[in-house]
């Protein structure tokens, strides 16, 4: 399938949906839409394995494409009114949509008559399935070994984590699997439930039907983790997935520099020692997890720091860390497998 993903004035820091869609799915991506980045390519901002792809201003610069995908979401998944024209442009042109938002387009009136004029699908990531229930705390009898990404914050790099540790294990030879629980992992692996849109009291049987369903044809289940435990907004859907997942072991995800909450700048990040502690505690009771690694995302320091912060990490958590975009992830696999 070619698609074109909607990232406008976000690419890429701020468009982590479209550069896990560029760096891990299978789609062929035929340009990205950025208004503030238009002419440039997205192997100008993306290092690593990424596809490469041009960026264009709006729909009627992309190339021929059978879909859209919205590739941003901002705080609260709305939507945007300066998306309007680009996805009314696509549905004209009988382009399906893919978004991600808490918005559901197909309850857009104007989008839905397109999409039905046109012939084209509205496919809302975040809706839930109606059959969902609540957790039996049966996630722990599966045989496959659980490993659950968690954060010290949102956007600090869990999905990604999740990903590379998967590719990192399948290519040493072991049946590894990804348990999506966002829409970004839903996107990338065509399959999962959309956590944060769950109704809380099944957020947890979420999580533990997926891994109930993968846990018996995996060696591996790599589960995406959500928000943080200590997140003002979003920790009710970080506690769902750790309890509801029963993981075996954690992997702490952090970002190099960040000393507070991303959009709630008044509330100050514990020490990662402290998550380690939170993290280990709250899951006990359940399935007791430790943490036996770490990831941190060092995207905004050159090589050097980099190094040095990593190093600091590992100090910090007391086991082994890595950037695993930067460096490779398959030098966390022994510690995590």
């Amino acid at each position: 399938m070619d698609v074109a993903i909607l990232a406008h004035e976000k690419f890429p820091d701020l468009a982590k949906t479209a550069t896990g869609v560029l760096r891990y799915g299978d789609r062929n991506v035929v340009a990205v839409i950025d208004r503030d980045r238009a002419g440039e390519r997205v192997k100008d901002h993306l290092a690593g394995d990424v596809r490469d792809a041009p960026i264009v201003a709006g729909m009627d610069e992309v190339p021929a494409a059978d879909a859209l995908l919205i590739g941003i979401s901002p705080i609260g998944g709305g939507f945007e009114e300066s998306w309007r024209g680009d996805v009314r442009a696509a549905l004209e042109r009988g382009c399906d949509v893919i978004s991600g938002l808490h918005y559901f387009l197909a309850d857009d009136e104007e989008f839905a008559a397109l999409a039905a004029e046109y012939g084209a699908d509205l496919w809302d990531v975040r809706k839930p399935p109606e059959d969902l229930s609540v957790a039996e705390g049966i996630a722990g009898e599966v045989d496959a070994e659980v490993v659950l990404t968690v954060g010290t914050d949102c956007s600090v790099g869990k999905m990604t984590a999740t990903m590379e540790l998967a590719r990192a294990a399948r290519e040493a030879g072991h049946d590894a699997c990804v348990i999506p629980t966002g829409q970004t992992g839903i996107m990338i692996e065509g399959w999962g439930n959309p956590v944060d849109r769950v109704v809380s009291d099944f957020t947890a049987g979420a999580v533990e039907e997926m891994v109930v369903e993968r846990g018996g044809e995996y060696d591996y289940l790599f589960v995406e983790g959500q928000g943080s435990i200590v997140h003002p907004a979003y920790s009710a859907v970080t506690c769902g997935i750790l309890h509801g997942a029963a993981p075996d072991l954690l992997v702490l995800c952090h970002e190099a520099g960040r000393e507070a909450i991303h959009g709630y700048e008044s509330f100050e990040l514990p020490p990662i020692s402290e998550y380690v502690d939170l993290y280990e505690s709250l899951a006990a009771p359940v399935a007791p997890a430790p943490v036996v690694a770490g990831t941190l995302n060092t995207a905004g320091l050159e090589e050097g720091a980099a190094g040095e912060a990593i190093a600091a990490y590992e100090a910090e958590l007391d086991a082994p860390a890595t950037d695993p975009i930067r460096r490779d992830a398959a030098d966390l696999l022994e510690a995590v497998l």
